[in-house]
């Protein structure tokens, strides 16, 4: 028991300091947060070089010493006819070569991804023609409808700029995900990727009962008969309910009718059910352009286009990068006690 006791207020006084720190650095990134607003760049990678690169590595370990040795002479003569006929005419080759912009976009509940994509969209519509083509690799089982209703305004600027937009789904675009790829001019899917999902769901706990039960008072003051229609803790209303209903039915129109303008050749009453689908069968009901996954697509317009990834990056403070490793550090800690205070019985 003395043991028992002796361990007690070690892990007391462990927790105490801990708490304490991370008291500490909440002040500190808190305070750095506030005086410094966060500053992106564009990261910009050039993935037509890395297709040439990785073509260029499978060949040379797959030829002979004598196969090798022939294709650098051959190589070699190629160049300089290129050469030749680039100081002919002035221009280089792959200047006429339409780009193809490659963003990535996997989207949280909030869709808060939304504030670099405005800036990667940006900065492509800043160059892009109507020759070029805009690929994004999109991931997400949607979330809150204005961020995603942001997400969709986005894309729809390149089309609105009248930049060919294609969106890729390899794993899932679902309800808000959907919403912004249906903007895509083309949409490609694997065959197991999930699709759909064109509903609307809300979902409110309530403990008014479990407040009754112990004999406590919730009291809420508005002003405007649904300025509050249901609520966690009060009780609510057949009235409130229907109003939040019609709500809900109300954003699934606005849905519906979005995905109508976008894509008008699909029967949006077949697909509007909050149903989602696999990429095979999304192909069937018109969800979806053609089965295909973002590598097969890159890869094939690799020889025709010069690819291009553009990638808006935040970079962590010192302060933040501090504060995330003290977080994980005392994660451990917490990990470490949790299993020793396991050993000994209860």
């Amino acid at each position: 028991m003395e043991f028992l006791y002796d361990y007690g207020l070690f892990l007391a006084k462990t927790i105490t300091f801990v708490v304490a720190v991370i008291a500490i650095i909440v002040a500190i990134t808190a305070a750095a947060i506030k005086q410094k607003p966060k500053k992106g760049e564009l990261d910009i990678t050039d993935l037509s070089q890395q297709f040439e690169q990785v073509e260029d590595e499978i060949t040379h370990a797959l030829l002979s010493k004598e196969q090798l040795k022939a294709k650098e002479k051959e190589d070699k003569k190629l160049a300089k006819e290129k050469a030749k006929e680039e100081k002919k005419t002035g221009k280089n080759e792959d200047d006429d070569k339409p780009r193809l912009f490659v963003i990535d976009f996997h989207g949280s509940i909030d869709a808060k991804e939304v504030s670099s994509l405005r800036e990667e969209i940006t900065a492509i519509l800043s160059v892009a023609t109507k020759e070029d083509e805009v690929f994004v690799r999109l991931e997400s089982g949607g979330g809150m409808v204005h961020g995603y209703g942001l997400a969709s305004s986005q894309l729809d600027r390149l089309r609105q700029n009248e930049i060919p937009l294609t969106v890729s789904v390899d794993k899932v675009a679902a309800s808000g995900g959907y919403m912004m790829a249906c903007v895509a001019n083309k949409i490609i899917s694997a065959p197991f990727a999930i699709l759909g999902s064109i509903g609307v769901i809300a979902q409110v706990p309530n403990f008014h009962k479990l407040l009754k039960k112990n004999d406590v008072d919730f009291e809420q003051f508005t002003a405007g008969e649904f300025k509050r229609t249901v609520t966690m803790f009060g009780e609510n209303t057949e009235k409130g309910k229907e109003k939040f209903r019609e709500e809900l039915e109300e954003t699934h129109i606005l849905f519906k009718d979005f995905v109508s303008e976008h894509r008008p050749s699909l029967d949006v009453k077949k697909v509007a059910t909050g149903e989602h689908w696999f990429g095979i069968k999304a192909l069937e009901l018109g969800l979806v352009d053609k089965i295909q996954t973002s590598d097969d697509y890159l890869q094939s317009s690799s020889k025709s286009h010069n690819i291009v990834a553009i990638k808006y990056v935040v970079h962590k403070s010192l302060t933040e990068k501090f504060s995330k490793a003290a977080s994980l550090s005392i994660t451990n800690v917490f990990g470490k006690l949790w299993q020793s205070s396991r050993i000994f019985p209860s």
